[in-house]
């Protein structure tokens, strides 16, 4: 079978497909020969690709094509017309990030299929070979028997070659992303969405996501059957097709990341790799930051969105804020609930907001001005409660009215149930769509263009998926798109203690998350409450990446606890390198940062509600440089059960040399600043 040759397969200069007989197969390997691909077509002619790493199978035969609404589906009869091979070796600097610098290395091959019989229609798929893994994409010419494509479903397969535990969470739900993860066998996964990862029994990993999602519908998985994934697109406001659009046009790559550790897979640069450069030109202006803000007090019902005699949004309250931002170091304040629409039923209705109109008793320009005279700015909030159409009629005036004021970023919410967002359609009638359908797409993207033209940053909630596009639009600082912190304060249940060492290797895999740390106040109106310590809330600040970093809590538990609460003030938020130096998807993680522009470092450890004692060699420190180790550990007592505010706080003198033994609670974690001397 075609598959067995990959491991042989080499990048040598073969003839040009248009001088041999049409070939039966075509491949290639990433530049150290560690990923490989081959591409080929049965009796039928339907295409079929394989993958494998280190000579290893990873994805068997997995088949490839469209069906299309108005045409013979591209599926059968096929025959390769074309074959091109290319390198590529480039090294690109964040403006912002987990690390400062991206090595993007890739070996492409670029395959023609053609009909042999009928209208003749073709088109490309394009493998992109990294040694940690691959993308590949449809990309279609226009032609008269293919001016546009009405796509109904793709065909796309990924069968992996072996069992394998996953972890995943439900697609086609209501709550849009917001699901903890079920960790089955891939043989129990259902319709998943992406990123999925996987574990084979031997330790390699793998996850499935896409990049470059623009005027697309978002992918998601379902099971077939056995080990076979196929391509599932979220459903358009038409039902006659999920994606409509002209050609010629390219698909988001289809992604896949391998590697032999868990940690492999999150200092993986692939998926920013496979999106375009930064199109903004100076983005001097996107300032990645911590900020607090009017949020938290709401979750615990302590002040409401709403107007009224709970009102948080009031100038008062919020200059509170201001000052203990300027007070403390902070650079921003968020203030939900400012603009009209909150009264009434606020989920349902999203037509009741004003985006330009504030409640009387707060003052927007006042208010800006006394922050910036702080040296610090406010974070604009804008929810839509998913009505898309009415929020764009909008929109404009509402980023002005930030340019004008001094708003430099703006949270956005599409609170909504999947399936209810509301855009118009092509004749301009209200329809309702999903949230990573291809009109919610278009509709986010517009978005992060019309803010970058006013030099402002996005951060949505209830958004669509994280592909890589903030390497495009670097205004598109961070993100939601999963459980975050505010489950911890009412929901029914709140976020085990296995949750944030399962993002990291899940959700986190995709981009930057606005999951909003640092709580103090463990009792909340969920049924366990904050089900983590101290010292786990500290190091969720290194180990869950965000330009946007936010001291959720309310202000006096800080005030409260200066102690703990000097690490969340001392984090960095923008960083030079990372290394994850040991993890098992929801279980246990360590991660180490270095500040950027900086020499120290800082390291987050957490694990879920099994206690742990991890070794750490700190080789990742400068050699033959001394570092003051300001630790904050788990005390003797503490557990997320109870004692969860035991924290040990104390100094120590290392070297690159040195070993540290983090023991770390039930539900615990460990953060550590190194200091360089």
């Amino acid at each position: 079978m075609w598959i067995h040759r990959l491991s042989a397969l080499v990048l040598l200069c073969a003839a040009p497909a248009a001088a041999q007989d049409a070939p039966a197969t075509a491949g290639a390997c990433s530049p150290g020969n560690v990923v490989c691909v081959e591409l080929g077509l049965d009796g039928d002619g339907r295409p079929r690709y394989a993958v494998t790493r280190a000579g290893r199978q990873v994805l068997a035969p997995s088949r490839l094509g469209m069906i299309l609404a108005d045409a013979p589906k591209l599926d059968r009869n096929l025959a390769i017309a074309d074959v091109r091979r290319s390198t590529f070796d480039q090294t690109w600097e964040q403006p912002w990030g987990e690390r400062r610098e991206i090595r993007n290395h890739y070996n492409e091959l670029t395959v023609t299929l053609r009909e042999k019989s009928g209208p003749g229609r073709d088109f490309d798929v394009v493998f992109r070979l990294y040694d940690d893994g691959l993308g590949f994409r449809y990309v279609f010419r226009r032609q008269p028997a293919l001016e546009r494509l009405e796509i109904v479903e793709e065909l796309t397969e990924f069968h992996l070659a072996e069992d394998a535990a996953a972890w995943w969470i439900p697609a086609f739900e209501w709550n849009r992303a917001e699901y903890l993860y079920h960790a089955t066998p891939l043989r129990e996964v259902g319709d998943a969405q992406t990123p999925i990862t996987l574990r084979m029994d031997d330790g390699m990993h793998a996850s499935i996501h896409e990049a470059a999602l623009v005027d697309y519908a978002g992918m998601n998985l379902t099971r077939v059957e056995g080990r076979r994934l196929k391509a599932a697109l979220t459903p358009g406001t038409s039902a006659r097709a999920k994606v409509s659009v002209a050609t010629p046009f390219r698909t988001p790559w289809r992604t896949l990341q391998l590697g032999m550790r868990a940690g492999d897979l999150v200092e993986s640069p692939l998926i920013l790799n496979l999106n375009e450069p930064n199109r903004l030109g100076d983005v001097s202006w996107v300032k990645p930051m911590k900020y607090v803000g009017v949020w938290w007090e709401m979750h615990m019902d302590l002040k409401s969105w709403a107007s009224g005699p709970k009102h948080g949004a009031t100038n008062e309250n919020v200059r509170r804020h201001i000052d203990f931002a300027a007070r403390h170091g902070f650079g921003g304040v968020l203030v939900e609930g400012w603009n009209l629409g909150w009264d009434g039923d606020w989920f349902g209705n999203g037509e009741a907001f004003s985006f330009t109109r504030s409640y009387p008793d707060f003052d927007l320009e006042a208010l800006s001005a006394y922050a910036r005279e702080r040296g610090v700015v406010l974070i604009g909030h804008h929810e839509t409660s998913g009505h898309a159409a009415h929020y764009e009629s909008q929109m404009d005036a509402a980023f002005d009215l930030y340019r004008r004021v001094g708003v430099p970023a703006v949270k956005t919410g599409y609170v909504a149930d999947a399936g209810q967002a509301k855009v118009r359609d092509a004749d301009g009638n209200l329809v309702f769509a999903w949230h990573e359908g291809q009109d919610m797409v278009n509709h986010h993207l517009r978005v992060v263009e019309a803010a970058a033209r006013r030099r402002i940053a996005v951060n949505p909630h209830e958004p669509v998926k994280d592909t890589g596009l903030r390497r495009t639009y670097p205004n598109w600082l961070t993100r939601e798109g999963a459980r975050g912190m505010e489950y911890s304060a009412w929901g029914q249940p709140g976020n085990p203690p296995g949750h944030e060492p399962t993002l990291v290797f899940t959700r986190l895999l995709a981009g930057p998350m606005d999951y909003t740390p640092g709580i103090f106040g463990m009792e909340t109106r969920a049924p366990g409450g904050v089900e983590t310590t101290w010292a786990k809330q500290l190091a969720l600040y290194v180990v869950i990446y965000s330009p946007l970093q936010m001291a959720a809590d309310l202000l006096d538990n800080y005030e409260r606890n200066p102690g703990p609460f000097q690490f969340i003030k001392d984090v960095p938020v923008d960083w030079e390198a990372t290394r994850v130096l040991n993890g098992e998807v929801g279980e246990y993680v360590t991660i180490a940062r270095r500040e950027r522009g900086g020499d120290d470092w800082y390291l987050g450890a957490v694990t879920d509600a099994q206690p742990r004692t991890l070794e750490v060699a700190l080789d990742f420190l400068e050699p033959g440089r001394r570092y003051t180790a300001q630790v904050y550990r788990d005390g003797d007592r503490a557990d997320y059960r109870g004692n969860r505010e035991d924290i040990v706080i104390e100094a120590r003198e290392v070297t690159s040399v040195d070993t540290l033994t983090l023991r770390l609670a039930p539900g615990g974690g460990q953060a550590i600043r190194f200091v360089a001397q």
